[in-house]
């Protein structure tokens, strides 16, 4: 897992001010550097790791359109973590619009259908499912916390909250998928 470093080489500001006068390099570095929690954020307000790809790849995209509205450069990854998690959200309410229009079993089952391209292992939509049950701000806490290896600090500072906060969310949100996985493996196992 990779941690973030609290102070990366070069900092955030000369970045987006290199970016700004037409170094396309300069952006490529806050890409690479933020990539993996813009990542963590999408998928925890989408939960699928499709569109999560999607709204990440848009953001980045908005980010560079719209970099001279970043105010604080020195404050990038908050800016951009805001353009990715309402992003996000907007892909979270046009996807419910979107899925609100019945699906026919014939095209789900077909052989050549487009949907049997996106099926999972029985692992990952173990847990899609259960990280679909916590809340926004816990999905992104658990992964930027257990899958990007980000320490409580990095997450108070990304995500505009206290140290205390974020550990209290992590509690409530593990305690919460044990629970979840717990129930649903059981469910699974019980009926063989």
């Amino acid at each position: 897992m990779s941690v973030m470093n609290p102070a990366p080489t070069p900092p955030d500001a000369d970045l987006v001010a290199r970016a700004l006068r037409g170094d396309g390099d300069a952006f490529d570095v806050l890409v690479r550097r933020y990539y993996r929690a813009a990542f963590a954020v999408a998928v925890g307000v989408l939960v699928n790791r499709h569109d999560a790809e999607d709204v990440c790849q848009d953001s980045f995209v908005k980010a560079l359109d719209r970099l001279e509205d970043c105010r604080d450069p020195s404050r990038f990854v908050q800016w951009l973590m805001m353009i990715v998690r309402n992003r996000a959200l907007s892909h979270r309410s046009y996807r419910k619009v979107r899925e609100t229009l019945e699906l026919l079993p014939e095209l789900a089952e077909a052989p050549d259908s487009p949907f049997a391209d996106t099926a999972r292992s029985e692992l990952a939509d173990t847990l899609e499912k259960a990280l679909a049950t916590l809340n926004v701000t816990q999905r992104e806490i658990v992964l930027l916390h257990d899958m990007e290896g980000w320490n409580h600090k990095e997450i108070a500072d990304k995500l505009d909250m206290t140290e205390v906060r974020s550990r209290q969310h992590l509690f409530v949100a593990r305690k919460r998928l044990r629970e979840t996985l717990g129930i649903t493996l059981w469910r699974e196992y019980s009926h063989d």
